[in-house]
Parts: structure tokens; C-alpha cells; sequence
């Protein structure tokens, strides 16, 4: 292998140079592990995925997923965006390509429900590959020191600052205002103190958002990992779906399936829309789906060897 293809979309976004931004190696076959890094460093965005074929043939494809500085076990944007480029294929390895794709992750196994119009792929949904974790609580002052802000800006009526997962662990923590929310600025010494406070690793990323009082569904938020060179990520899907996750498993209801509507990247000028259903039966959340659309931006071709 001399060079690797490659294709970029921005993600949770129809508009060009908006979303967040996605490097996919739809065919990433004798690409080692620190080759599969080093690219991940090279592009600088906050994943790059890497496909390869599915270890039970009866799958799509097995896709791992790499931070500048590290392998994830699942996230939202890189499943959805690695979906809507494979979709545009013919084929995945030898398969004919449906309506749903399901790819091995370290997580576990990610279904997919691809979504056309006029014959192209133009958005994605998946399932998230966990049940609901939760951690422990966070000091608000562990907080407001990552990021600069009042601990009385934090929010905690609802919940304290808190551990979430459906496959990848953020701190989320609610603010009081979009002012507060905006104030924001990430302190790389506060998020390595929380890390070894709370964590007792070298990771710590943090979920901030707000609710308005008259749309308690329509959430705007901000997500921190400065510890992973992601400064500030336009559109996180793991998170989003850890915390509509966590605010439904909150509700009085035992059963319910709510909708979620999560806006980001605001302050970056990468908008972002990510779009969730939540649902809960016999007051345990049993299903998260995270929806978004993606539009193509790039491709190329990565040199390996002079």
C-alpha cells in the first residue's frame, strides 16, 4: 500500500464547513495501529475513523475510531459520518450496501439506518452501543475551574455535575444562562487536576449545557477535552446522547420516549444540530438513537511510502 484514500464530511450539519468535521480511510486494510495514530495526529480533528472488514461476515464493517491522541471505543459524529460515506458506495467489501449498516466497535456492535434523498445519502442514525452509566458527582469546583467560570453558574437543581456514558464517559453539568455557557474558556491545568482527582487518568471531558425554561428539550451545549487536543469539539454524539440519556432516566415516568434537540459548535461557528429519542420502559432507559445529516467536503489520498 503506497497511498490511503480518503474522504472528509462535516457532520450534524447540511451546510458546508459547518458540523464537525470527519476524516474517513474507507478502506484502511494493512494500516497498523500507530499508523492509524499518526494520521489521526496529521488531520487534527477530534476523530478520524478507519474501516476495515468485519470480523463475523454477517456485519458491515469493522470501524475503528482515533482522537489526535488516542483510540476511542465509540462516538457519535465519526458513525455517523463514516455511514454516510459508506453509504455513497456500491459496495462495503464485496457487499451489497441496504438500508442499515452494523459495524464492530470496541463498544460493541453500532446499528446504523441510513436516510436518502433523491437517491444519496444525506444523514444517519445510530444506536448508541451501551446502556446508561453513571459515575460519580463532580465538585462544582472542579468544574468551574476547567473552565473558568463561577461555581454559582452552575446549575443543580436538576443534578450536580455528573458522570455519564452510553460507551464514552463525560462529565456533564448544567449552567445557568447561555452567558455563562458562552463565558466559558477551557484551563488546561483545571482539566488536568480533575483528571487526577476524579478520573485517575490522563482524560477528563467535559459536557456543558443549558436548558431554556420554556424548551426544556431544545439544549445548547459545549464540549471540552483539551487533555485529547480537542480544545472545544462543534459537535459531540456520544455525549449528547449520554446526557438526553441521563435527563430521562431523571423524569417521574417509567415509560416514556422522548425527543432531544441538541445545538453546538455555536460559539466555534460550526453549528450543529444533533438529534435524539430517548427511550425508557419500566424506568430504565432501554434505547438512545442519535440522528444527524452530513455533507461531503473533501478527498484525497495520503502518501505512505516515497
Amino acid at each position: 500500500m503506497n497511498s490511503l484514500s480518503y474522504i472528509t464530511v462535516d457532520v450534524f450539519t447540511s451546510t458546508r464547513f459547518e458540523g464537525n468535521p470527519l476524516a474517513v480511510m474507507a478502506d484502511a486494510r494493512g494500516l497498523g495501529d500507530a499508523a492509524m495514530q499518526q494520521i489521526a495526529a496529521e488531520f487534527g480533528y477530534s476523530e478520524v475513523t478507519f474501516v476495515l472488514p468485519p470480523e463475523n461476515p454477517e456485519n458491515s464493517a469493522r470501524v475503528r475510531i482515533f482522537t489526535p491522541t488516542m483510540e476511542v471505543p465509540f462516538a457519535g459524529h465519526p458513525n455517523v459520518g463514516t455511514a454516510c460515506v459508506l453509504g455513497q458506495q456500491s459496495e462495503i467489501f464485496g457487499r451489497a450496501i441496504g438500508d442499515t449498516l452494523r459495524f464492530e466497535e470496541k463498544a460493541g456492535l453500532v446499528e446504523v439506518a441510513l436516510q436518502r434523498s433523491e437517491g444519496r445519502v444525506t444523514a444517519a442514525t445510530i444506536r448508541a452501543p451501551r446502556p446508561l452509566h453513571t459515575g460519580e458527582t463532580i465538585p462544582e469546583s472542579v468544574i468551574a475551574s476547567c473552565v473558568s467560570i463561577d461555581p454559582a453558574s452552575i446549575r443543580k437543581s436538576t443534578h450536580a455535575p455528573v458522570f455519564a456514558s452510553v460507551g464514552l464517559n463525560f462529565a456533564v453539568t448544567e449552567l445557568e444562562s447561555l452567558e455563562a455557557l458562552a463565558a466559558a474558556s477551557p484551563n488546561i491545568n483545571g482539566f488536568q487536576a480533575a483528571a487526577k482527582t476524579t478520573t485517575g487518568s490522563h482524560d477528563f471531558s467535559l459536557f456543558l449545557y443549558v436548558r431554556p425554561a420554556a424548551t426544556p428539550w431544545k439544549i445548547r451545549a459545549r464540549m471540552f477535552a483539551p487533555l485529547d487536543n480537542v480544545i472545544e469539539d462543534p459537535a459531540t454524539g456520544s455525549a449528547s446522547a449520554a446526557l438526553s440519556a441521563y435527563l430521562v432516566s431523571l423524569l417521574p415516568e417509567a415509560n416514556i420516549s422522548q425527543h432531544v434537540t441538541i445545538e453546538q459548535g455555536v460559539e466555534m461557528g460550526r453549528r450543529s444540530i444533533i438529534e435524539l429519542d430517548v427511550v425508557k420502559k419500566a424506568g430504565t432507559v432501554t434505547d438512545v438513537r442519535i440522528s444527524g445529516s452530513c455533507v461531503p467536503v473533501m478527498k484525497g489520498e495520503i502518501i505512505l511510502r516515497d
